[in-house]
C-alpha cells in the first residue's frame, strides 16, 4: 500500500514537470520560451537546441506519466481482502436448489367487493352487470 502512495507522488511530480516544460515551449505566439531566447539558454544550448530539448522532454515526461499510471493500477489497495465483487458475494447467499417447476402457483387474493375504492357495494349485495 505504501508503494501505491509513492507512485502517486511520483506521478504528481511528473505532471508538474510536464506542465512546466509545456509552458516553456514556444508555440505560434512565442510562448514563455521567448523570454530566454536571447539569454543564457541560447548560450548554453544553442539557438535551435532549446526547442528540441523541450520537445523531447515533453514526450519523455508524457510517456513516463502514462507508464506510471498503468503501473499504479496494479498496486491499488483492495478493500475487503478477498477481492471478490459484491455480486459474487451475494451469489453465495442465494438458495442452492430452485423451486420445482411442477409446484402449484400461489393463489391470488380475492378482492372484497366492499372496499374503500367501491363504497357503494355492500357485503352480500349483488354486483351490477359488467359493460362490454
Amino acid at each position: 500500500m505504501t508503494f501505491f502512495y509513492i507512485l502517486v507522488a511520483v506521478i504528481l511530480l511528473v505532471a508538474l514537470l510536464m506542465a512546466l516544460v509545456v509552458l516553456l515551449q514556444s508555440g505560434k505566439g512565442g510562448g514563455l520560451a521567448g523570454i530566454a531566447s536571447g539569454g543564457q539558454t541560447t548560450q548554453i544550448l544553442g539557438a535551435r537546441q532549446a526547442p528540441d530539448f523541450l520537445e523531447r522532454a515533453t514526450w519523455s515526461l508524457g510517456a513516463t506519466f502514462l507508464v506510471l499510471c498503468v503501473i499504479t493500477t496494479f498496486f491499488i489497495p483492495r478493500v475487503g481482502g478477498a477481492g471478490e465483487s459484491i455480486l459474487q458475494e451475494r451469489a453465495g447467499e442465494l438458495p442452492v436448489a430452485p423451486a420445482p417447476i411442477d409446484a402449484p402457483l400461489p393463489e391470488a387474493p380475492v378482492a372484497d367487493p366492499a372496499t374503500p375504492m367501491n363504497p357503494d357495494v355492500r357485503p352480500g349485495a349483488e354486483l351490477p352487470p359488467a359493460d362490454q
